[in-house]
């Protein structure tokens, strides 16, 4: 399992209308929604096939604003080749990686 967590410095609806256009991965599941008070949340699930551990893996993008600032977590998981064996090759680090790479521009340091 491999977590990426950072601030952008646009919206919610910016950021998760980034990821989701440009994520090379199969999109499995995705919500966004506008809460009465101006704020937003948004989900996106994905699942990618790596050849080298041989697996599917999920990766979990969820995207508010409810602390003020636009706030990304991507959580990537189910990379690892068995049971016990719970090396996956960088297969989970890439995977949630890849969000951080699709915001780089707009991340808050």
């Amino acid at each position: 399992m491999s977590i990426s967590s950072f601030k952008v410095s646009i919206t919610p609806e910016k950021a998760y209308d980034l990821v989701k256009n440009r994520e090379n991965a199969d999109l499995v599941y995705e919500e966004f929604t506008k809460l009465e008070n101006g704020l937003s949340t948004g989900t996106l699930i994905y699942e990618k096939y790596y050849m080298r551990t041989s697996n599917r893996a999920a990766l979990v993008v969820m995207i508010d604003d409810f602390k003020g600032n636009t706030e990304v977590r991507a959580v990537a998981t189910g990379s690892s080749e068995g049971m016990f064996f719970k090396f996956d090759w960088g297969a989970a680090d890439s995977f949630a990686g890849s969000v951080e790479r699709i915001l780089e521009n707009y991340i808050v340091k």
